[in-house]
């Protein structure tokens, strides 16, 4: 059976498309977007986090590992806020001290953590496996008109296991959306077009210089994308995360309502606010988060952003 590396399972979600859904977090993702609010599904592969706050220093991670790789428990930051008691301290991912440390990913660390402070990120589940999940919500799918919704990472890097997942779902009657940032090849987008209800497709910039700074990628292959796929699919999401001061200008706001108009398939617009979940997260896989200081745009900005969109004749709503 077609089986993939999933990282989270999330039960009743109601921002990744209609109704009440069951949203399963496929890991790896070809972008690098400064952003992220999944910073732990952007790896292809297995990942270990920590969680700062859980770690009671028993030194068990440490004394469990067979490559000695955990060298280091904890690291003083000067970033931390100083307290009372000193600096703050912080558990140490494997990937975060100098020189290069030896993990394997074996999990080792992970089971013998007392605290679940060290946490092993992406398991490989079979198909049966995660619809034994999704279908446990179904009541609510049929009160809500919800479904399963495949996100990421980016899904379509597992072109096989989601269109296997899909087609379970179809043959259960269960609505499916995908999620995708639109980076993918375009024979696996459109191979599994036909299976799915509906597309979350995300637009950042029209700018292909700024997508490229930003994202660490063109965003050539991701607008030709859109437009293949609006040729074939008639119900197509596209969403708009609202970054200030790197993509909300009147200019770069009115080319992305501009294509989005002009694009077949596109039913709806959802413009979604800048939030800060990536910068914590960020912290537990050993990463910096680049926007630090930007703030969450307020109600009244997404309203003004909304209405811009609605000037072009878009169906527009604030996240979802």
């Amino acid at each position: 059976m077609e089986s993939g590396l999933v990282f989270n399972i999330q039960r009743y979600a109601i921002h990744d498309g209609p109704g009440i859904r069951t949203t399963v977090f496929l890991k790896g993702c070809p972008l690098d977007c400064w952003w992220c609010h999944n910073p732990e599904g952007r790896a292809p592969g297995p990942e270990i986090v920590v969680i700062d706050g859980r770690c009671m220093q028993c030194g068990e991670c440490r004394a469990a590992c067979p490559e000695k790789g955990v060298r280091h428990l904890f690291l003083e930051s000067a970033e931390m806020p100083t307290k009372p008691h000193g600096p703050e301290k912080r558990c140490l991912t494997p990937f975060s001290a100098e020189p290069p440390l030896r993990c394997t990913r074996c999990g080792a660390c992970v089971e013998a953590c007392p605290t679940g402070a060290r946490q092993m990120v992406g398991r490989r589940m079979t198909v049966a496996e995660v619809m034994a999940e999704v279908v446990k919500d179904r009541v609510f799918y049929d009160e809500s008109g919800g479904g399963a919704t495949f996100s990421g990472g980016e899904p379509l890097l597992q072109p096989k296991f989601l269109a296997a997942l899909l087609r379970d779902c179809r043959a259960a009657g269960i609505h499916t959306t995908v999620d995708t940032c639109g980076f993918a090849p375009r024979e696996d987008l459109l191979a599994v077009a036909p299976l799915a209800d509906l597309f979350l497709y995300d637009l950042k910039f029209m700018d292909e210089a700024r997508h490229a700074e930003y994202t660490g990628a063109s965003n050539v292959s991701i607008l030709e994308n859109l437009r293949a796929l609006g040729c074939i699919h008639s119900n197509i999401w596209v969403r708009v995360p609202i970054i200030p001061g790197f993509n909300d200008s009147a200019e770069q706001l009115d080319a992305l309502a501009r294509f989005a108009a002009a694009t077949a398939g596109v039913r709806q617009v959802n413009v979604l606010p800048y939030h800060e979940a990536g910068a914590y997260k960020s912290v537990r896989v050993g990463k910096p988060y680049r926007l630090e200081k930007i703030a969450p745009p307020s109600a009244e900005r997404m309203e003004a952003v909304a209405a811009r969109f609605r000037g072009f004749g878009l169906n527009v709503k604030v996240g979802g």
